[in-house]
């Protein structure tokens, strides 16, 4: 199936899905899979866990179409769906996790400037922030990926602005190491 779909077949599958057509729900599912599961990647720690995501939010989608407005595009409406039930997926498997103070980030970071990211290719990139731990991973993504605000993501996972920009500035500190150890192997690799 093509990555965009026309706008009548969409309305077609859309209005089929409002009625509880299984068969348009598995069309629609079909149709925006691969870009559903690429925004799931994204935040959960395992392809298992993706998949997870994206079937609590086609859930959601097939479950809360009345509530979207075909005025705007329907992936705006699918991805913010996405990210919602990542977060909803996070609050369920991390609600003992530690965040520290960003004082005490920014203190061990200060001296760090250098933008290592601006090199690397996007799948080096996911496959590294793949490896943070999940608060770092989910705040990493909703700010650097998604643009959501310090406040936004706050609000939305129950922390304050100073843990979600604790939770940033580590996970940049932790992608700064993984970094180095990359150089550093390659480095070994290179002078065998």
């Amino acid at each position: 199936m093509s990555n965009a779909p026309n706008i009548s077949a969409l309305t077609d599958l859309l209005a089929g899905c409002l009625r509880n057509q299984r068969k348009s729900q598995e069309l629609l599912y079909r149709q925006f899979y691969g870009y559903a599961m690429s925004v799931c990647l994204r935040y959960a720690p395992t392809r298992e866990g993706a998949l997870e995501v994206l079937n609590d939010g086609f859930l959601k989608v097939f479950t809360r179409l009345d509530q979207y407005d075909p005025a705007q595009p329907f992936k705006g409406w699918l991805r913010r769906i996405l990210i919602n039930a990542s977060i909803d997926h996070y609050r369920q498997e991390v609600r003992h996790h530690h965040h520290e103070d960003v004082e005490q980030v920014e203190q061990t970071i200060a001296s760090e400037s250098a933008d290592a990211f601006s090199q690397l290719a996007h799948e080096d990139l996911m496959g590294l922030v793949q490896r943070l731990s999940p608060a770092y991973r989910l705040v990493f993504n909703l700010y650097v990926m998604d643009g959501f605000t310090h406040e936004e993501i706050a609000g939305q996972l129950g922390i304050s602005v100073g843990a979600s920009k604790s939770n940033l500035a580590r996970a940049r500190e932790n992608l700064r190491s993984l970094l180095r150890q990359i150089n550093y192997d390659e480095y070994v690799r290179a002078n065998r």
